[in-house]
């Protein structure tokens, strides 16, 4: 049976999860005081250090997308994106769901709305307050760090060809070491948040489960059961993987959304449907208003739990998250501007989440209000996993979507431990996505048992804690990514600069003004261009390669006859390659008459020129009428700067002609 596993990340990341869950299982008695009290631990020592990385992660993007940066690509200079702009928002939009939305839906805001952190419970202030906070939670700075996670991923996969895997982020600050003790220390704080995320995720998607199919068919809600979910589960989710069901599992993630906005459209139909439109702008206006101060606000002055209960867990929730979220959204955004990037990942998945919390909370503590006379408030507050069920009971059909609710969880729960398999697999592989089933199996049935220990051992208290203690080191890993990415960033604009007006890298030998005005007047056919290259630029690529494999690096020449073209490439196996090609290109020729300037393109005279090719996308310029001396000198400047940012020792070689001999 074959592997593509990278051992130490595969058997480090098992040995400390396995380590963090057997305290669960060796001091069963114990679980519960352990538990709590590593996570008063952790909050009290480090809540400051959350609440300030997240508020880090929120400015960085914003200044990514209003900065010059903001018109990079994800991807060569020339990307095209994969898929067109409805197609990608839509996809972004399917992001914002998930087995969390369903379970917070209803329970955060009448949490919230009955116990506030600020204002009398029960009150219309509270009622604001709590819409306010739930936006907070889930708006836009839980999408800034997955838009961290995932610009790097895009970047440094698309942009220098490295594997799509949380270490790359990296190679700017430590280059070649990303394949190092390092990389695999990276990898490995990657696996662990992201298992104990996915863990949490789906216990508290089995807590709703059985809270459904207790309020429907009387189910007791007790561990046993809870565990037996997670086993039905998450061998739905195994039998997907073994069967190669991924595209049936993609289609039925698809419907489970159209399924999800219809429950949701059918809330706002039968609740109070004008209420809800008004209390959504007024919402969105609160939560910009107090955005700000909510970003740093940690209870200093007058401590207290909630910020613990509440925030904390949530920006550790969320960083656990990043790398399967980030994956997800780096795959399907290749070939956008870091601007797009950050506004749609941002912003659209946010406005979903805004409208759906506003449609189901608002509406819950309307009914609270009102017909329920505080009961969804009792309810919730005795057993938040039935929040959901209990405000069905206020509206139409409460059976008919109370089952709707279990299948929507029950899916996404599935959908998550599968795809969530999948991202952790790719990392303990060092980016590899073609791997053996059995790699994707274990890590499926890892995720199922880490779920069902934990909840045997400490309930939603254990998932929680180990969500915190993993996110902790992932954060570090976070400021160090947007770092790295800043760094890159700056090296491919200096590159672009030095690059600017299409200017070769050495400029041509100093001519007379009439030799001049011959060139600009001068309007090569196709012919004379692919003349060119086959007399002076082939013979200079071929130059550079003979010696680069004197020197024992890997290059070739290759020539495509159809395209008229010729290329030089020099093997990498850490980053992108080097490219250095001409090819011919047709433009519009000089119009000296009115005549000319309007007859259509197609009619107009075209001149060609000798356009260089990189491998990083950038703009080409003509090289037409170089001589072979200066077309060896342009090709070594190019190297030198490739070089730079890539560091390569192994590549290094001079700017000097080399020995055509």
């Amino acid at each position: 049976m074959t592997s593509t596993i990278n051992r130490p990340v595969f058997f480090g990341a098992s040995a400390i999860i396995a380590l963090l869950v057997m305290i669960g299982i060796v001091f069963p008695r114990d679980a519960d005081r352990i538990f709590g009290a590593a996570q008063a631990w952790v909050l009290d020592t480090f809540g400051w250090f959350y609440l300030l990385a997240v508020g880090v992660f929120v400015f960085f993007a914003l200044f990514l997308a209003i900065s010059r940066y903001g018109t990079l690509k994800l991807g060569p200079d020339d990307a095209e994106p994969d898929y067109s702009y409805l197609s990608w928002l839509a996809m972004l939009f399917a992001a914002g769901m998930g087995i969390g939305l369903m379970f917070y839906a209803v329970a955060e805001p009448i949490l919230h709305y009955s116990v506030p952190p600020e204002a009398e419970a029960g009150s219309y202030a509270a009622a604001r307050q709590a819409m306010a906070i739930t936006y907070f939670h889930w708006g836009i700075h839980a999408w800034s760090i997955y838009a961290v996670v995932g610009l790097s991923l895009a970047y440094f996969c698309f942009r220098y060809n490295l594997p799509l895997t949380i270490r790359s982020g990296f190679y700017p600050l430590i280059k070649d070491r990303i394949s190092g003790p390092i990389g695999h220390a990276v990898d490995i704080f990657a696996i662990c948040g992201t298992l104990f995320g996915i863990a949490t995720s789906l216990g508290l998607g089995v807590l709703q489960i059985n809270a459904g199919l207790n309020y429907l068919l009387d189910v007791p809600q007790t561990a046993l059961v809870q565990v037996a979910l997670i086993a039905v589960v998450t061998l739905a989710a195994t039998l997907s993987v073994v069967s190669g069901l991924d595209v049936g599992i993609r289609r039925l993630s698809e419907g489970n959304l159209i399924l999800a906005i219809l429950l949701m459209l059918f809330v706002l139909v039968v609740g109070p449907t004008e209420f809800l439109f008004r209390a959504f702008v007024q919402n969105v206006g609160t939560y910009l208003d107090s955005i700000l101060e909510r970003t740093f606000t940690l209870y200093a002055y007058e401590p207290k739990s909630w910020i613990s209960d509440w925030t904390l867990f949530y920006w550790a929730w969320w960083i656990s998250w990043s790398p399967f979220v980030g994956m997800f959204i780096a795959r399907i955004s290749r070939g956008r501007t870091v601007r797009e990037f950050v506004v749609g990942v941002l912003f659209v998945p946010s406005a979903f989440t805004f409208f759906w919390m506003t449609t189901f909370g608002n509406t819950a503590i309307s009914l609270d209000m009102g017909v329920a006379s505080g009961a969804i408030s009792q309810a919730v507050g005795n057993d938040i996993s039935v929040a959901l069920f209990q405000f069905f009971q206020y509206l139409p059909w409460p059976t008919f979507t109370s089952v709707l609710g279990i299948v929507l969880v029950a899916v996404f729960f599935v959908t998550s431990s599968d795809s969530g398999s999948m991202v952790v697999d790719t990392i303990a592989s060092g980016g590899n996505e073609d791997t053996p089933v059995w790699q994707r199996i274990y890590w499926c049935s890892m995720e199922g048992i880490v779920a069902a220990l934990l909840l045997l051992a400490g309930g939603l208290t254990a998932l929680q804690t180990m969500t915190l203690i993993s996110a902790l080191p992932f954060t570090i890993i976070l400021l160090l990514l947007a770092y790295g990415l800043l760094k890159g960033m700056k090296a491919d604009m200096a590159r672009a600069e030095k690059q600017a007006q299409s200017q070769p890298a050495v400029p041509m030998r100093t001519i007379g003004w009439q030799e001049r005005l011959q060139s600009i007047l001068y309007q090569p056919s196709r012919k004379d261009v692919e003349a060119f290259i086959g007399r002076t630029v082939e013979p200079a690529l071929t130059d550079v390669r003979d010696a680069l494999k004197r020197r024992n690096v890997e290059a070739v020449v290759e020539r495509d006859d159809s395209a008229g073209s010729v290329q030089l490439t020099v093997h990498s196996s850490t980053t992108r390659n080097f490219v250095y090609g001409v090819q011919p290109v047709a433009q519009l020729a000089l119009a000296f008459s009115a005549a000319e300037v309007t007859r259509p393109d197609a009619r107009r005279s075209h001149v060609w020129s000798a356009r260089t090719v990189f491998a990083d996308g950038s703009r080409g310029y003509d090289v037409m009428g170089f001589t072979r001396d200066d077309m060896l000198a342009d090709v070594l400047a190019q190297f030198e700067r490739y070089q730079v940012l890539t560091s390569e020792p192994s590549t290094q070689l001079y700017a000097t002609s080399p020995d055509p001999a």
